[in-house]
């Protein structure tokens, strides 16, 4: 009877595996109640690699090319070995074959901000994302750790892992790169660098190989944007302080001008309000050091009531004419009102005489 079962089973002769789509990883060959015939073959392609399993272990690896199976290279393989067991072998193989070609075009992002420290500003928050391409480097570990006896292992069914380790790691890599956060959304390509170096050891417990990481945005919070666009603002004018408080103060104009020049600034929110907003950050810039080492309220006013005297002193005919120009498009908008137009305009006439 045993013998009648021998002959009655069916033997593969070719092992091959093409592959009909996309995304999978790893794939078992389909052995059923069939052998593998003593000489049959082994076929691998060059995107590919093939996996013995004998018992539950891993019994051989093989690379790309045609491989013969004999007793003598896999003796385990059938049951032609057991002549003297009736052919009943105690032996059970699996073939599973992976494909070691590049998955591209991996979706990677932050669904929340995170949190990372910085240099510069402590702990801040971000969004990023962009995309990354792996690979099955180790075939034997890959199935050991992740894809098991599975009969179809995909890209789907680790992308929520790779996803979450790249997350894990985004704040350690951008401390190691040294890059400053402000300076990330400019040095994208060094932040995918310092990324992928960090990834790679931790992909390579998985028997994966990282082979591509690219950052296509990183977000900055509200709050440091304007932080970031009043550096690109300060690139014009370097590190002079004078030129800094200049900057300040033109950027402060239009609030005063909000509120009609007056309110809690005093004379120097009406110097400011007036246009000589480069007297008043020249006068700034020399009084400010003073000013804040004494922590003097007092002093301060006196910095601001001095700004604002020789701001009247230094205004020339075409600054008035520039200021009123300026004071004519606030009253357009409905910033300034007809009275207090008329009163800014009557004391700028009366420094024309």
């Amino acid at each position: 009877m045993a013998l009648m079962d021998f002959i009655k089973k069916q033997f593969i002769d070719i092992i091959q595996w093409t592959e009909d789509s996309d995304g999978t990883l790893a794939w078992r060959f389909p052995m059923r109640d069939m052998e593998i015939q003593n000489g049959g073959q082994l076929v691998v392609r060059e995107s590919q690699m093939a996996v013995f399993v004998n018992e539950g272990k891993v019994a051989d690896v093989f690379g790309p090319g045609t491989h013969k199976l004999t007793t003598q290279t896999l003796p385990v393989l059938t049951y032609l070995k057991n002549w003297d067991k009736l052919f009943e072998s105690p032996f059970k193989s699996d073939v599973y074959f992976f494909s070691t070609r590049q998955q591209i075009d991996q979706k990677w992002g932050t669904p929340q901000p995170i949190t990372i420290r910085d240099k510069d500003f402590g702990a801040v928050r971000l969004r990023a994302f962009g995309n990354y391409a792996f690979r099955i480097e180790d075939p034997k570990l890959f199935h050991t750790e992740i894809s098991g006896t599975r009969e179809v292992y995909t890209v789907a069914d680790v992308e929520g892992q790779l996803r979450g380790l790249v997350l894990q790691n985004i704040s350690t890599a951008i401390a190691a790169s040294g890059i400053p956060f402000l300076d990330l959304a400019s040095n994208q390509i060094e932040f995918a660098k310092a990324l992928s170096t960090q990834l790679a050891p931790e992909m390579a417990k998985l028997g994966l190989k990282i082979e591509g990481m690219t950052v296509q945005s990183v977000s900055l919070p509200e709050e440091l944007q304007k932080i970031l666009d009043q550096k690109i603002g300060m690139g014009m004018v370097g590190n002079d302080m004078g030129k800094f408080m200049q900057y300040q103060t033109a950027q402060a104009i239009p609030k005063f001008a909000e509120g009609g020049g007056g309110g809690g600034s005093g004379i120097a929110g009406d110097a400011m309000g007036l246009g000589a907003g480069v007297a008043l950050g020249q006068v700034l810039a020399q009084n400010l050091q003073a000013g804040l080492q004494g922590n003097n309220q007092a002093a301060v006013q006196a910095a601001a009531s001095a700004a604002a005297a020789q701001a009247a002193a230094t205004l020339k005919p075409d600054d008035i004419l520039a200021t009123l120009e300026k004071l004519g498009d606030l009253k357009a908008k409905g910033i300034l009102s007809e009275e207090e137009f008329a009163a800014k305009k009557a004391e700028l006439l009366k420094k024309l005489v």
